[in-house]
């Protein structure tokens, strides 16, 4: 499903106010020059400053998977040393955003689009959620686990998540504990159950 005209002149005027908040919430280290420049890069001019990534939101229909479009320094150089970065979030329907943390910034997420349960735990275990709708924001406080689930039966969503940081970092718990090398009796012991139950785990975890 192709996002509505409307739909998408209202999520372009949100990344370019979203983009003057983040100066203001920029947590990257300051930087001696206007703009930084990777020593392969040979010529300096407009294209430099531009990305172009995002056009596929217009050009494609509906991913049938959750799909993040990101525009960090890693896809988008120029803004390495600017403190800013975005996401595009799409949840079709009854998709999951699993948990996971940023450990270098806070994640500032608007709806554009459809509703969202979202949620995060501070660092005293205590869980804080909330049912968002289109138009709705959500701040998602710097490495605090959360997560966003489309709940809706019947409709795709959207989001846009603003990052005062040029790479904010994403650790997936799911693939950080069962898709790395942590050895399966360490896991069962961490989480009291059996080593089966863990090479389960990571069975479901594996790409198919």
């Amino acid at each position: 499903m192709a996002l509505r005209t409307s739909t998408l002149k209202f999520l372009f005027l949100l990344l370019s106010s979203f983009a003057i908040c983040q100066m203001a919430l920029a947590g990257d280290p300051d930087i001696t020059s206007d703009f930084l420049v990777p020593a392969k890069q040979r010529k300096v001019d407009g294209n430099f400053f531009t990305f172009t990534g995002m056009r596929v939101l217009i050009n494609e229909d509906f991913p049938t998977n959750f799909t993040v479009l990101k525009a960090s320094m890693v896809e988008f150089p120029a803004l390495n040393g600017q403190s800013v970065s975005y996401a595009v979030l799409q949840y079709p329907i009854g998709s999951l955003n699993p948990p996971h943390t940023h450990p270098r910034s806070a994640e500032l997420l608007f709806l554009v689009d459809g509703c969202l349960e979202v949620g995060f735990v501070d660092t005293t275990n205590k869980l804080f959620t909330q049912s968002l709708q289109a138009g709705d924001m959500f701040i998602f406080p710097k490495g605090l686990v959360h997560y966003q689930y489309n709940a809706d039966p019947n409709n795709p969503a959207i989001a846009i998540s603003a990052f005062g940081s040029a790479n904010a970092g994403t650790v997936s718990l799911p693939k950080t504990l069962f898709s790395t090398n942590i050895d399966d009796t360490i896991l069962a012991k961490s989480f009291k159950t059996d080593v089966t139950t863990i090479q389960a785990l990571k069975a479901g975890l594996t790409p198919r």
